[in-house]
């Protein structure tokens, strides 16, 4: 296992990140078995576990929980705060003081620990003042209970912003960025990593299998499992007859050659692919099988040389985007009519 210094914070983490969106309801209930697969991970090298107060609605970050009992100094522990927990969620979500003050302490009581060594605001909140989040999360490091703080699935812009602000303003600024990426969803090196590249921010990404596109098992003209894991959760995304999916599948298909061609699994190339990029710290997968945590980590050493990459460049050019990487948020600019309409009065 490879280890990398976090956006300039001196902390050392693995190269390859555990994720915990599938330990709970959503993937795996089984808590037993996912404590199983955290000790596995932490035993083979791996020093940094992901989780968020969203994912399953607090069960997985009780699922770490568990699982670090013993272990915690060891660990380099990241949860998210930004999505409701519950319907109800006037005042309990997003971005503000009121709710990051009140998310934090849920956070560390479900994780049963005194700290949280990376705290990330999951999504943009375009209703709360850039200013009032980086004050709330500068005095939660001021109170010991976060050690620094990032954002994800931030567009460049935001990050550019907040940068700014917090140097004007004397705020601590966001170490670290996590966005989707992989092998058919490269738009974020048009702006967004040579940005984290310049403000010697940390790169945390997710999605290194395209929601299970690049895992091997789904592949054109074959039979698809829509009952289990992420074809369960969203089995839109699947559906061969969509013009959008059938591009995916066409590049599953040519990809898979190119990993047969040096010998590894399509897993593996899509994990190795991703580390490469030197903006990126730290890949995060989330296994929900123990059999799929052997199967990540496989290639966990695997380097690709220039001619492998020039090949996966060809199939899906640089910067582009085969797949929708985020479903679950959309700026008001591309959701919102009226933020690119002008009213009628001004014509």
């Amino acid at each position: 296992m490879r280890y990398r210094t976090l956006g300039g914070t001196g902390i050392e983490v693995s190269s390859h990140c555990l994720g915990a969106m599938m330990f709970g309801a959503v993937g795996n209930p089984d808590h037993e078995d996912c404590v199983r697969i955290i000790h596995a991970a932490l035993d083979q090298g791996i020093n940094f576990v992901d989780t968020a107060d969203m994912y399953s609605t607090g069960e997985s970050e009780e699922i770490v929980g568990k699982a670090l009992k013993g272990r915690r100094d060891d660990v380099v522990l990241a949860t998210k705060v930004h999505f409701p927990l519950h319907d109800d969620s006037r005042n309990r979500s997003g971005n503000s003081r009121r709710w990051i003050t009140r998310a934090v302490e849920d956070s560390l009581r479900r994780l049963d620990t005194e700290w949280i060594d990376l705290y990330q605001v999951h999504r943009p909140d375009h209703s709360t003042d850039i200013e009032e989040t980086l004050w709330v999360l500068s005095d939660l490091v001021s109170a010991g209970k976060i050690r620094a703080f990032g954002c994800s699935t931030f567009p460049a812009e935001d990050i550019v912003e907040a940068y700014h602000v917090a140097e004007r303003r004397g705020y601590g600024r966001f170490r670290t960025e996590q966005p989707p990426y992989s092998m058919i969803g490269r738009g974020i090196e048009r702006s967004l990593l040579p940005t984290c590249q310049r403000l010697g921010m940390g790169v945390l990404t997710w999605s290194p299998l395209a929601f299970g596109f690049l895992s091997g098992k789904i592949r054109k003209n074959q039979p698809i499992d829509l009952t289990s894991g992420r074809a369960a959760i969203a089995p839109n995304r699947f559906d061969p007859s969509l013009p959008a999916n059938a591009a995916k599948y066409n590049a599953v298909e040519r990809l898979i050659e190119v990993a047969e061609g040096i010998g590894v699994s399509l897993p593996e190339l899509a994990m190795a692919f991703v580390t490469t990029h030197p903006a990126v710290t730290s890949v995060i997968s989330g296994p929900r099988t123990m059999e799929q945590l052997d199967g990540l980590l496989k290639g966990a050493d695997l380097t690709l040389d220039d001619a492998t990459l020039d090949r996966i460049d060809e199939i899906v050019p640089p910067g582009t985007d085969l797949w929708d990487t985020d479903a679950a948020w959309r700026p008001q600019s591309l959701t919102n009519p009226t933020a690119r309409r002008r009213p009628p009065t001004d014509r």
